[in-house]
């Protein structure tokens, strides 16, 4: 089911509020061009983050929800929120937007079904968008396109898969996830969201990750208590920070405001 199909409609208010959240002017009629301006501007606006599961924070996998998390709780949040929210941003502008599943690679080897889920937007041509994947391209990448596709975070390329049209996305020739063509509704995700959200064996479930592209294209991490920036160039510098610390980091680099660390027990 296309997702645009079951879309019932993001009112005014909310899609001015989500614009304004991630930077962006009204962006006028859906093109490829305004597609790549508006992952990138909610890249560097929205955190990709686990935090809801360390904080015994439900994740609901519902439309209005995910836009509130983002919108009016100043949140992040993985892939199926990031990009659950993005489709309804995106819908709301007019763009045909289906919601795809993917099986995330742990070495050579792909992960459980739904696993991911990542967003194709139809325009003349269909395109891979991604704003729930941490570190990926900082553009939509081309559905249809064979060749080696440069973007200012490398070099991605999707490679056919079995005969079910299947597509193994590359970045710089690192497997990064295997992506199917058939369109899903949100609700297809809950199982393996539910599977993310409370099995020790979820890599999720190791400990708390906050991350998000820096103004200089780089990158600045929160694991745990470690702060981690990444140059454009890949140098990195590791900070530990104290309990104190890392809330105000929160603050300071993903405008994340907490009254205790994920994890801690409640006062």
């Amino acid at each position: 089911m296309d997702h645009e199909d079951a879309y019932e409609g993001m009112v005014p208010a909310a899609r001015t509020a989500y614009l304004e959240r991630i930077g962006v002017p009204d962006p006028g009629e859906p093109s490829a061009a305004g597609l790549a301006r508006l992952q990138e501007a909610h890249l560097r606006a929205v955190p990709f983050e686990n935090l809801s599961l360390h904080l015994r924070e439900p994740i609901v996998l519902d439309p209005a929800a995910l836009v509130a998390k983002v919108v009016d709780r100043r949140r992040g949040g993985f892939c199926y929120e990031l990009n659950g929210a993005f489709a309804e941003l995106l819908t709301s502008l007019g763009y045909r937007v289906s919601l795809l599943a993917a099986r995330v690679f742990d070495g050579e080897r792909p992960g459980p079904p739904f696993d991911h889920l990542a967003l194709r937007v139809d325009l003349d041509e269909p395109w891979l968008v991604d704003v729930g994947f941490g570190r990926f391209t900082r553009h939509p990448v081309r559905l249809d396109g064979r060749g080696d596709q440069s973007d200012p975070h490398g070099t991605a390329l999707l490679r056919p898969y079995g005969d079910d049209g299947d597509l193994d996305v590359l970045l710089d020739g690192v497997p990064q996830y295997r992506v199917g063509r058939h369109p899903h509704p949100l609700s297809d995700f809950t199982p393996t969201c539910w599977w993310h959200a409370t099995s020790p064996k979820s890599p999720f479930a190791r400990g708390t990750t906050c991350s998000m592209l820096a103004a200089d294209g780089g990158r600045t991490t929160l694991n745990g208590t470690r702060l981690v920036r990444t140059a454009p160039d890949g140098t990195r510098a590791e900070e530990e920070l104290t309990d104190a610390a890392a809330l105000s980091a929160y603050r300071e680099h993903f405008g994340i405001v907490l009254d205790r660390l994920p994890g801690a027990v409640p006062a």
